[in-house]
């Protein structure tokens, strides 16, 4: 199973990558999921240029072909998120929105992060637009509040209490990734 780990923050001084990291080095050590990393940063995706709807896949830019083959090749996702203004960041909405089928009929993950609320109102937003391009996003989730008290040169360090979110959160992926595979 191929779980693609989407890096949602694109900006300079962003902290998703070392949260993702952290994320990841985790879910190695589960052993179910090859795991595969999407920093949308470096994907790079201009604002939605294809002259087609996605449902047709008919690509032209090849930053979209790109995309699309990334997005195609994961049984599930889990998404490293903050939150902008009460809502999810704009790369992700963009990056949502260039594709349709390829998304059909896989399960997503969080892992949030932000102020007190750790990122949950960007989580809910997606998980809208999440469910119109047919993911099931799980309830279960890394919800990462005051993260910036975990910081230490540039690292995450977590909580044990963190870690103990993780396993939940793979084990409803799996279980869905294996169902929805059917379903492709």
């Amino acid at each position: 199973m191929n779980l693609t780990v989407i890096i949602a923050s694109t900006r300079p001084g962003r902290v998703g990558l070392p949260i993702a990291n952290w994320f990841i080095e985790r879910a190695k050590k589960d052993g179910r999921f090859e795991i595969v990393v999407a920093d949308l940063k470096e994907v790079n995706l201009p604002i939605f240029d294809e002259p087609k709807h996605p449902r047709f896949q008919q690509y032209e830019h090849d930053h979209t072909k790109k995309w699309s083959a990334i997005v195609a090749a994961a049984d599930a996702f889990v998404i490293v998120t903050p939150e902008y203004n009460f809502s999810a960041p704009p790369s992700i909405v963009n990056a949502l929105d260039y594709l349709f089928r390829e998304w059909q009929h896989k399960p997503a993950g969080f892992v949030s992060y932000g102020g007190v609320s750790g990122g949950i109102r960007s989580v809910q937003a997606t998980k809208l637009m999440l469910t119109s391009l047919k993911v099931m996003p799980i309830p279960e989730a890394v919800t990462i509040p005051f993260f910036f008290k975990m910081m230490n040169e540039g690292v995450f360090n977590g909580s044990e209490e963190l870690d103990k979110a993780i396993p939940s959160m793979l084990d409803e992926l799996h279980k869905w990734a294996v169902a929805c595979k059917t379903m492709r």
